[in-house]
């Protein structure tokens, strides 16, 4: 690592130390170093005593220019608020920010970053060794420690500020730390989403380490697994540029070495990584890229999960893997070649074929020996990928399922259906609720033409379902389910082989 990397380092603390950037030059008498508030509504009183009047409520994190000291209390100056006062010496840390106090700065940044609650503590401590560190120090493994730790309290901080409760005192103090950490340059992002807010860490520190030569495994799997968070992905970004953070993504986590960490942290990176690689595919199907390159796409995207150990699953990442099963599964088709495109239909069965339609629109046409092309039994048009793969009809000639996929991680299920006014769409979604992730799968027909099996898996408003269901084809209405196959007998009869062996559902 070179000093011109160490200076760029330097200015994620650049606009922290706010004595350093903005203090009016101080007389000898008056340089005595800073102070760090190191916890929360500190006072900031007009006089050394308990009972003077408050000038201001501090927050931890909060940096103050040291000017004297009179009993236990210090005379500061707090640029932010342009205000001077006296603070308890119990209630911050002095910094001197020189060379030989890096160490120390250090050692208390290592034991912060394992408190939960002391994220904006932790920035303010970080930013200070920043500012300490020599060059070579920050190009070494301790450059590298402080920038996972930095890393780590602002991400923690975002994940908590997503979480807190509108008008509790809790959120009051994430409000607080938020305007702390923003100070120290650290930069957040905000989105609505479903009714709240969800904030995020932008990724500097992060993004940093992941261009440290000397950052070990375990850091690099942090940094990798906070700027891939698929929460953090700007909803209303086109799908060009969706496309383009997906592939960055995908990129980043190819940077972590999976081999030498533990079991737990090797299956959220391969989790993660499934995840990724699933929208990858799905965004080069949409482009319509060359089906090799979208095969294989999918194919690591399998390959990720399916090198995640049950075992070494924690509880609180079995919602994400259940997200990555449904994110694989959604393009699971994209595996299997389409067939060769049907030229002409002899037979009394019918066939599916597609076409491109309005620029960016794939059309499904139903065609049979008397209704080719020109005037096809049925014709449907959609933004979404078609699986063509994924076409099934049943025996009696009557119905036909095929797998659309509108969204990353969302595919439905449509069922052409013959009725006596002719040929007829349903869509079968993988739940009623908002579209988040979920698969609904076609899983093999019932003999006598009004029946199909039917497996679905969707987390809609907060809520993760699994479920087996006989449909009936007549308004797909549902007459049975179930979260256990074994508990249904229809199921346990007519389930497709090649969806029993292929599913994701089954796991």
């Amino acid at each position: 690592m070179n000093a011109t990397f160490a200076t760029l380092a330097l200015a994620v603390a650049s606009a922290a130390i706010t004595v350093a950037a903005e203090a009016a030059p101080l007389s000898p008498a008056a340089s005595l170093g800073s102070a760090i508030v190191v916890q929360d509504q500190a006072s900031l009183r007009s006089a050394p005593r308990d009972g003077a009047q408050q000038q201001a409520s501090l927050w931890q994190g909060e940096v103050l220019e040291v000017r004297g000291e009179r009993l236990d209390y210090l005379q500061v100056w707090d640029h932010k608020r342009e205000r001077g006062g006296f603070i308890r010496t119990g209630d911050v840390r002095r910094v001197a920010l020189t060379e030989a106090e890096a160490p120390a700065l250090l050692a208390v940044i290592r034991f912060v970053q394992e408190t939960p609650g002391a994220e904006a503590l932790g920035i303010g401590l970080a930013a200070a060794y920043l500012q300490a560190a020599p060059f070579q120090v920050l190009a070494g493994e301790q450059g590298a420690q402080a920038f996972d730790a930095l890393g780590t309290f602002a991400d923690r901080l975002a994940r908590r500020a997503s979480v807190a409760v509108p008008g509790k005192a809790s959120g009051a103090a994430l409000s607080a730390h938020l305007d702390v950490a923003s100070g120290y340059g650290v930069r957040f992002s905000s989105y609505e989403a479903e009714g709240r807010m969800q904030v995020c860490y932008e990724g500097e520190a992060f993004r940093r380490l992941l261009a440290m030569p000397l950052a070990d495994a375990r850091q690099r799997a942090r940094a990798a697994l906070a700027l891939t968070r698929p929460e953090c992905i700007n909803p209303d970004l086109p799908a060009h540029e969706r496309a383009k953070v997906i592939a960055w993504q995908a990129d980043v986590l190819e940077r972590v070495d999976v081999a030498g960490l533990a079991g737990y942290l090797r299956n959220r990176v391969q989790t993660r990584r499934a995840s990724v690689w699933g929208a990858v595919a799905f965004q080069q199907a949409r482009q319509n890229v060359a089906d090799p390159a979208v095969a294989a796409a999918a194919a690591r995207a399998l390959t990720e999960f399916s090198g995640v150990s049950k075992a070494d699953l924690p509880d609180e990442d079995q919602s994400a893997y259940n997200d990555a099963a449904m994110r694989v599964s959604a393009v699971r088709w994209a595996l299997v070649p389409a067939t060769t495109p049907v030229t002409a239909v002899t037979g009394p069965r019918p066939a599916l074929l597609t076409e491109p339609g309005a620029p960016g629109e794939t059309c499904v046409l139903l065609v049979d020996a008397q209704n080719g092309v020109r005037a096809p039994l049925l014709r449907r048009c959609t933004y979404g990928v078609v699986w063509a793969a994924s076409a099934t009809i049943n025996r009696e000639g009557t119905a036909l399922a095929l797998a659309v996929q509108p969204l990353e991680g969302w595919r439905e299920l449509w069922v052409l259906r013959k009725t006596a006014g002719g040929w007829l769409t349903d869509v079968l979604p993988p739940t009623a609720a908002t579209p988040e992730t979920g698969v609904a799968e076609w899983a093999g027909w019932v003999p006598g033409g009004q029946q199909m099996l039917v497996a679905r898996e969707a987390r809609g408003q907060g809520r993760y379902r699994k479920s087996f269901e006989v449909v009936r084809l007549d308004g797909l209405t549902t007459e049975r389910v179930t979260g256990d196959i074994s508990a249904l007998p229809l199921f346990q009869r007519w389930q497709d082989p090649a969806w029993k062996q292929q599913t994701l559902s089954l796991r």
